[in-house]
This record gives C-alpha cells, structure tokens and sequence, in this order.
C-alpha cells in the first residue's frame, strides 16, 4: 500500500493546525497506530511552524507567501517533508537544544526525537529549507489499509 499526498499552504498561523488535522485524519483512516500518528503530527507542526516564522524572505526583495508539506505512506514506513522558499539555513548552522524554559528554539530538536530519521538542509538551486523526515509505521489490528 502506498499513498501520498502535497498540500500548499500559505505562510499563516492558521496553516499548522490545517496541516496537522488533515494527516491526522488520513493516518486515522488508513489504519496507523495513533500513538505513531500522534509523535508524527507532533513533528509535522514544528516543521510547519518553522516554515511559516522563517520561510517567508527569499532574499530576491519579495517574501513567500507559501510552503509546501508533502506526506509518502509507503510500506511500513511515512515520510513528510516540509518545504519554504525562505533563506535556508545558514551552512555552518547545527540543531542544537534549546533550554527547556525557552519559548522558541526547540523545534528541530523535538523533530529529531520523534522521527526515527532527519534530515535538514537547503534546497538546490533555488533557495529554501527542507525538513523532511520518517518513521517506521505500526498499524491497528484493523487497519483497512495495512501494508502487506
């Protein structure tokens, strides 16, 4: 079984729980353990609350007014990449952790504890960051849509 689906969002607030309920509810209806889906939202509304705070200036003079989440149910395993057209990450730049009282900064870190694999870079040629990462499925005994 493989699925798959893109969503472009504008760069609002409003977009991360958009985002969020709308996978949920697709991994509900395929059948993946909700305890999987739940650590998977989780980090999906990280990456789209980056995309939405620092995807908008493309360096060109305009902003971007929209990014991009994309979601692969493949097998045993999901992937979601989130896309901006933003600045990207500077080269020398490395996930570190925030303190734990600080608002801001945590993000890519909790990304990392979530998903069993990420990565993080910049796109090719155009400009943008990519966050895109993957975890191993469980499935409910009565998934309609189990991989086999």
């Amino acid at each position: 079984m493989s699925i798959w689906w893109s969503l472009h969002l504008r760069r609002e607030a409003a977009s991360v729980p958009l985002a969020r309920r709308l996978f949920l509810g697709t991994m509900e209806t395929a059948g993946v353990d909700p305890d999987i889906s739940y650590d998977l939202s989780v980090a999906l509304s990280e990456a789209c609350a980056n995309a939405v705070e620092h995807g908008g200036d493309t360096g060109h003079g305009t902003p971007s007014e929209a990014y991009r989440v994309t979601a692969y149910l493949d097998g045993e395993k999901c992937r979601i990449e989130v896309a901006d057209s933003g600045p990207g990450f500077a080269r020398t730049q490395s996930v570190r952790s925030a303190p734990s009282e600080a608002e801001n900064g945590r993000g890519l870190c909790l990304i990392q504890e979530l998903a069993d694999h990420v990565h993080i870079g910049n796109k090719p040629g155009v400009g943008g960051a990519v966050v895109s990462f993957d975890k191993i499925l469980k499935w409910r005994k009565d998934a309609p849509l189990m991989a086999v």
